[in-house]
């Protein structure tokens, strides 16, 4: 693991390819890509993925706010020196992630989307919506441990490793961490995005789905093809949400494939 702008992050292959940012979701962090970055290398991409503040080896950075996790991607984008990159995003990480590349349209080649949403009108699912009421959203946090952990997550990915557990447990490793989760659920607030359009970007789309997924069903992944312009949908058979999980290979063949199509530039870091 190297350090960036406050941000742990893992990358893989030549400094001067063409750069892909892969931005996790939650619960997770930067290991959830390491079925990917060598499939990344081996296509002779720059493979660069950072934890969030919070997550995974990145130390909470407050306060923990969408907004401010926005900002942190722009700070670690302009530290390493990535002048423009294909953008990979999961769950939070599309929240996050496509804010960021409407607010830095110059730096996006192309995107590639997977169980996430990024519309006004968008709305929480349950365990969201428990997160993001007042005590309520405490007693879930505290209440978590260990155990509870891997059994709630492996209820929607089975195959989820022990490993990954573990890895994915350092979110509520402590009093700072489980609180800067409460703060980026509550700042989520879904008519934010009034203001972007993602459509403006007109950059190539891969949508990348679990048809199983339980918290951001394959409707959203539907709605992403009718309102962007240049797309192509990947429906992952037996996948749930947590799909870079449930299917590792053929994600990175889909991804792989994807960025194959992408025109020669080198869009390095320096």
């Amino acid at each position: 693991m190297k350090t960036g702008a406050g941000l742990a992050y893992r990358e893989s292959g030549p400094r001067d390819g063409p750069v892909a940012l892969l931005v996790h979701g939650y619960p997770e962090s930067s290991f959830m890509w390491r079925d990917v970055l060598p499939a990344l290398e081996a296509a002779g991409w720059h493979a660069v993925a950072p934890d969030l503040a919070g997550f995974g080896d990145s130390e909470p950075d407050p306060p923990g706010t969408w907004e401010r996790r926005v900002e942190s991607l722009e700070r670690f984008r302009s530290e390493l020196g990535i002048d423009s990159c294909v953008l990979v995003v999961h769950d939070w990480g599309g929240l996050i992630g496509l804010r960021w590349a409407c607010e830095h349209p110059e730096a996006v080649r192309a995107l590639v989307i997977s169980s996430t949403g990024f519309f006004p009108d968008g709305r929480w699912h349950g365990m969201a919506e428990a997160l993001r009421t007042p005590g309520t959203g405490e007693q879930v946090v505290d209440a978590i441990d260990r155990e509870g952990f891997g059994g709630l997550l492996r209820s929607v990915s089975p195959s989820m490793s022990d490993e990954a557990l573990d890895e994915y447990w350092k979110a509520y490793a402590d009093e700072p961490r489980r609180g800067g989760q409460l703060e980026l659920y509550r700042s989520g607030d879904f008519s934010q995005l009034a203001r972007y359009d993602l459509a403006a970007l007109e950059v190539p789309v891969l949508l990348l789905w679990g048809e199983n997924d339980e918290f951001a069903p394959p409707a959203s992944a539907h709605r992403f093809e009718r309102e962007l312009a240049d797309t192509e949908l990947v429906l992952v058979d037996g996948a749930g949400h947590f799909v870079w999980e449930d299917a590792p290979e053929t994600c990175a063949a889909a991804l792989t494939a994807f960025l194959a199509r992408m025109p020669a530039s080198s869009g390095s870091s320096t």
